[in-house]
């Protein structure tokens, strides 16, 4: 099921950290126009990681990365914590943040997140490693949700 543009043969999506900040997820939240739809919005919290490939793959050659928005899910409505489960198991932050620079300013953050199967804390890890990006959107650092 591929509902994005037909790319031609050969096309390869492999953005860098950079422009994934500072043009796709700057103009996603800005609600302004990207040029080409490669990017779709999923609902995470609603599939499983396996599901990805089917929902986000670009044309017929085989990937193993895939590029998609979604709405951080909060675990409480009044709390700031974020909900990272899915109905079968649970994403997992892992590491430090990463720093992500334009020339040399500092334009946003990515959090390694590895996905576990069943309800932590006896959740069982898989392979499954997802990275997330966040905007850092003004000169104290104070983090954009993204």
């Amino acid at each position: 099921m591929n509902t994005f543009l037909d790319v031609p043969p050969g096309f390869r999506f492999h953005p860098t950290d950079e422009e994934l900040v500072d043009y796709y997820l700057r103009k996603k939240i800005s609600s302004r126009r990207i040029d080409l739809d490669v990017i779709k919005d999923v609902d995470l919290y609603k599939i499983e990681p396996w599901d990805l490939q089917e929902i986000c793959n670009l044309g017929a050659e085989d990937q193993n990365e895939w590029y998609f928005f979604s709405h951080k899910d909060k675990k409480y409505p009044t709390g700031t914590r974020t909900n990272r489960a899915t109905a079968a198991g649970f994403w997992k932050a892992t590491g430090r943040d990463k720093t992500i620079y334009s020339k040399h300013d500092l334009i946003g953050m990515r959090k390694t997140l590895v996905y576990y199967k069943g309800r932590a804390p006896n959740g069982q890890k898989s392979d499954w490693i997802m990275h997330e990006y966040r905007l850092e959107t003004d000169e104290n650092g104070s983090p954009q949700a993204s």
